[in-house]
């Protein structure tokens, strides 16, 4: 199933007051300078799902400076299920984000993913591999939700009651049987947690490993989770994993206060990524051969969403040409075609987007206004 964004509007949005733009083409390149927009519209889109999008910022951060007025974004979506109107934003009289389909309310986000599913790359995430383990997390969370919506929730539940535990175990003399009833929750949450990053990451090798191409101009990764709890959920039944978990923290509370934090669980691994070919860390690879890994990664789990959900996701890639000598690019065009999802892309450089071909469409966008 191919979902295409036909129509996008925004009122109040970043920089811009209010656009209406027809967005029906496959591949679509938004160039201009720096500052003029081209992230926000990509950003706007990416609030078309659960959670914060691609910036994580708050809503009051989106809304278009001296503006007191709400913002919105609104996309007429064409779906298997037929065409179909998402819409999110703010509303001057409540609270947090509203999000509604064909104007009727539903109570979160979650509800857009039965007709779309977004993928994401931007500069801020060129140094995922040399970056921390935290936003290796992270972007693996994104990598999951993509093909699990719950997955969100509970990740959001094991931190809460992560919080929670830290803050208790900082009492003197806490009570021991709350303890257990956070540990107990902790345990159970943070073994779906590891579960389904495991699934997601076992998934995503096999598919790399059967479409495997030493000669592509992007390089195949090999990827692996790296955490006791993850090693322990690949190998033994569900509720074994839960009773050692919760045993552990039990055991190391003495531990756990003394750092300030809790050292076992799923908020301590790690995503392990290798060049394939040459089986050495990705890390180690040159700046080039990073972004190129990189988009590989995110090409791959373009079609794992693809097969898992029966849906071609929406790509957002912001930059993603502008350090491509013109082989790597032509590659990329052809691929993001055959992946058949639409895509949206930016670059400072209107020439980097001449090879798109009838399927593209080429915008220029200058101060918040797409010509």
């Amino acid at each position: 199933m191919t979902s295409r964004i036909l129509r996008l509007q925004l009122s109040e949005f970043r920089n811009y007051e209010t656009l209406d733009l027809k967005t029906d083409a496959q591949l679509i390149a938004l160039s201009g300078d720096n500052g003029a927009g081209k992230t926000n519209l990509l950003e706007a889109i990416s609030l078309l799902c659960a959670g914060r999008g691609l910036r994580r910022a708050d809503l009051k951060d989106i809304c278009r400076r001296r503006s007191d007025k709400p913002w919105a974004v609104s996309a007429t979506l064409e779906s298997a299920l037929g065409e179909v109107q998402l819409g999110t934003g703010t509303d001057t009289c409540e609270p947090g984000r509203k999000c509604r389909i064909d104007r009727s309310p539903v109570s979160s986000a979650l509800a857009f993913a039965a007709y779309l599913r977004l993928i994401w790359l931007t500069p801020a995430q060129d140094g995922l591999f040399t970056g921390s383990a935290g936003d290796r997390r992270r972007f693996l969370d994104r990598l999951v939700l993509a093909v699990d919506t719950a997955h969100g929730a509970r990740v959001s539940a094991l931190e809460r009651a992560l919080r929670s535990r830290n803050r208790l175990l900082e009492e003197s003399g806490f009570d021991t049987g709350w303890a257990s009833s956070i540990e107990r929750e902790i345990a159970e949450t943070g073994t779906s947690v590891a579960a389904a990053r495991a699934e997601t990451v076992a998934r995503l090798r096999a598919l790399i490993a059967r479409q495997r191409n030493d000669i592509s101009p992007f390089p195949y990764v090999d990827i692996a989770l790296e955490g006791e709890l993850e090693t322990r959920v690949m190998n033994e039944p569900a509720v074994n994993v839960e009773d050692w978990f919760r045993e552990e923290l039990r055991k190391t509370r003495s531990r756990d206060r003394a750092s300030g934090r809790t050292l076992t669980g799923p908020q301590m691994s790690d995503l392990v990524v290798l060049h394939g070919p040459k089986q050495t860390p990705a890390a180690q690879s040159s700046t080039g051969e990073q972004k190129a890994l990189l988009i590989g990664l995110i090409l791959a789990h373009g079609q794992l969403v693809n097969e898992m959900t029966g849906i071609a996701p929406i790509l957002l890639l912001d930059e993603i040409a502008a350090h491509l000598d013109p082989r790597r690019r032509a590659a990329l065009y052809d691929l993001l075609r055959d992946l058949g999802g639409q895509v949206f892309m930016t670059g400072t450089d209107a020439s980097l987007f001449e090879t798109l071909g009838a399927d593209g469409l080429n915008l220029f966008v200058d101060g918040g206004v797409i010509l």
